[in-house]
């Protein structure tokens, strides 16, 4: 998923999801606060702008200002110091940036990759598993080293058995086509690009792991517990985006690629992009959550994250998925 690198989606009414989320439409106000979400260039937030082309925002009583902001440590030093108050991203990512377990709170689920993401291999490399000591390129520090670490998991193989080269997901397919490494966890065009040489294929893709790649809203402690409920109709109004999209694919698809713009503002690359994610609808978003007495598939995630980059030696702070999961928002 591009996203990532900043460090990269299904079927129900909006009537449903603003019900479940127990909110109703409030009337826009000349005195909301704006709310500055700061993200990546990526298509998974591309409801994002049409909920704001399209007044949802504004009829959910909310002044929204989307920033693009490429980096993720820009990203998560802008949410710090206020300049931003929800950073959307992976949810590995934010555990990178704590420094005390209550820092962040996590809200909803936008997206999720369904085929953008994959490890490809040569012919000879059918598993995962068989990439024990072979030359996987693979950016560090990256979801894309999440991921192939929760791939790993059920093999018994660690990524200290492989011999992992450190490169970005494009540069990692570009390497894996020129046959200068063995394997690569990379993303489109490169997954089809190593499918179409005499010598690669994909072992996995993400649609194997439904939730682990996709993005998040991610806020101080404070800002999500002082702000229940504009974060409700922030959903709320998602929701209705993610709708109307599926309703008016090819408009939709034309605001989309305006807002999100960079490499993706031609729709039809947008659009093609597209195929490969999954965009969260609110029921499925409530479902994806759950509650503090019943969590949903996010607390898996969550925890699998944890483990990850605990072991990894990249998350110095003692965490659990209750502590950043923000169920207020399900109440």
């Amino acid at each position: 998923m591009k996203t990532r690198i900043g460090i990269a989606s299904c079927v129900l009414s909006a009537a449903l999801a603003v019900a479940a989320f127990g909110i109703g439409f409030a009337s826009a106000s000349a005195e909301a606060e704006t709310i500055k979400v700061a993200h990546a260039t990526w298509v998974g937030f591309g409801p994002l702008y049409v909920a704001k082309e399209k007044g949802f925002f504004k009829e959910h009583g909310l002044d929204v200002d989307l920033i693009v902001m490429e980096e993720t440590p820009l990203r998560f030093s802008a949410l710090r110091g206020g300049q931003v108050d929800i950073v959307s991203t992976s949810p590995d990512a934010g555990l990178l940036y704590m420094k005390k377990p209550d820092d962040f709170k996590y809200v909803g689920m936008l997206d999720q990759s369904y085929g953008a993401d994959g490890v490809v291999a040569n012919k000879d490399l059918k598993t995962m598993a068989d990439l024990k000591g072979h030359t996987v390129a693979v950016m560090k520090g990256s979801i894309s080293e999440y991921w192939l670490n929760l791939l790993l998991l059920p093999t018994g193989v660690s990524e200290g058995e492989l011999n992992t080269v450190d490169m970005t997901p494009g540069d990692a397919g570009a390497a894996f086509v020129a046959e200068k490494v063995d394997a690569a966890v990379t993303w489109e065009p490169w997954l089809s690009k190593a499918k179409a040489t005499d010598h690669g294929h994909v072992i996995v893709d993400s649609t194997a792991t439904p939730g682990a790649l996709g993005d998040t809203l991610v806020m101080t402690t404070a800002y999500a517990k002082s702000h229940v409920k504009e974060l409700k109709a922030f959903l709320a109004a998602w929701d209705e985006a993610v709708q109307y999209i599926r309703a008016h694919p090819e408009e939709g698809n034309e605001i989309m690629a305006k807002g999100v713009g960079g490499w993706l503002k031609d729709p039809k690359d947008f659009g093609a992009v597209l195929q490969t994610v999954r965009f969260f609808d609110g029921k499925e978003n409530q479902e994806f959550l759950g509650t503090k007495s019943a969590p949903g598939k996010f607390q898996d995630v969550m925890a699998n994250a944890i483990k990850i980059w605990t072991d990894l030696g990249r998350l110095k702070v003692k965490v659990t998925p209750d502590d950043v999961l923000f169920y207020e928002i399900a109440d």
